[in-house]
């Protein structure tokens, strides 16, 4: 099978936890990727809320300087074009695409956008549950929504071809990403509030708005996500998640965002080598082959092939 995964936080795992990308505890390990191929993941550089200035930076240093490491020793290329995705899927190979989960990197300054783009950063997470100095997360108490540095940020990035994502950002500041958003988004790792009433989820007309722009949904395999009742959260949980949002149209926006080593997962998920279990289950739920090779890898595929710098 072919997987795109647009979410994970094995690079920062790794990083502070002086792990590897080989770690048979970790939800990623590619010791345990046999039958996926071509293997596309991104890995993203988490900036916690208590990180700021200085010291978010000096966390992305350090992460930067891991997945370098890794990529090395397992011979990995790092896809910064969409020449670069399409060698890897040609190749029937692995590739890893560079992200940032939390605007608190950019330190206040526009300027550090160069210093992402640099490291080849390709989509960042506007806010984590947080406040930081583009605007207010999910987690905020009569959160807000983009600070003006945030918007000015939006634009910057966009200018740099650096994909913008909402997962995590308040209600408020979705709408003013959305509003200023001249370029497809992405929520990279989210699920449906239809199905499971989480403040991290997306509801329907979210959704419909990132689909109508272009935009992608991954969806996330944190229990909390997919069931009222964590503790009873299953691999089945992520095909209602899926066939919500699929009845709202999103055949072309929908693909998988596991946040895999940076969430609780189904008692019926080990990570990435449960991926061709979960996709036979949709399989054996009368999804067609075509549908899944979409959503699996294709829309999100497409996606960064499209985002470039002439803005289609």
């Amino acid at each position: 099978m072919k997987l795109f995964d647009l979410h994970c936080d094995t690079l920062y795992r790794a990083y502070t936890e002086n792990g590897s990308f080989n770690e048979d505890g970790y939800h990623i390990s590619y010791n345990k990727t046999a039958g996926i191929a071509p293997y596309i993941q991104c890995m993203a550089v988490w900036i916690p809320d208590e990180y700021r200035g200085e010291a978010a930076k000096e966390l992305f240093a350090g992460c930067i300087a891991k997945l370098g490491t890794e990529l090395e020793k397992n011979n990995i290329p790092q896809c910064r074009t969409p020449e670069d995705i399409k060698a890897v899927e040609r190749a029937c190979g692995r590739g890893v695409i560079l992200t940032v989960e939390g605007g608190a990197v950019l330190a206040g300054k526009l300027e550090n956008i160069a210093m992402l783009k640099k490291a080849g950063v390709r989509m960042l997470t506007l806010t984590w549950n947080g406040q930081n100095e583009l605007g207010d997360g999910v987690g905020v108490e009569n959160a807000g929504g983009l600070t003006d540095f945030g918007r000015a940020a939006v634009k910057e990035l966009e200018k740099n071809d650096i994909i913008i994502d909402i997962s995590h950002a308040s209600e408020r500041l979705f709408y003013d990403a959305a509003d200023l958003a001249e370029r497809p988004f992405a929520a990279s790792h989210s699920d449906a509030k239809s199905v499971t009433p989480h403040r991290r989820n997306l509801t329907d007309e979210q959704f419909c708005i990132i689909r109508q722009k272009g935009g992608v949904v991954g969806l996330n395999f944190c229990r909390d996500f997919l069931n009222k009742q964590a503790t009873n959260a299953k691999m089945y949980d992520i095909i209602r998640n899926a066939e919500h949002f699929l009845s709202l149209g999103g055949e072309k926006t929908l693909a998988i965002g596991g946040d895999l080593d940076g969430a609780d997962i189904p008692e019926d998920m080990s990570g990435i080598g449960s991926m061709p279990a979960l996709y036979e289950m949709f399989l054996h739920h009368n999804y067609s082959e075509e549908l899944l090779r979409d959503i699996f890898f294709n829309n999100a595929s497409d996606f960064f092939s499209r985002y470039t710098a002439s803005g289609k």
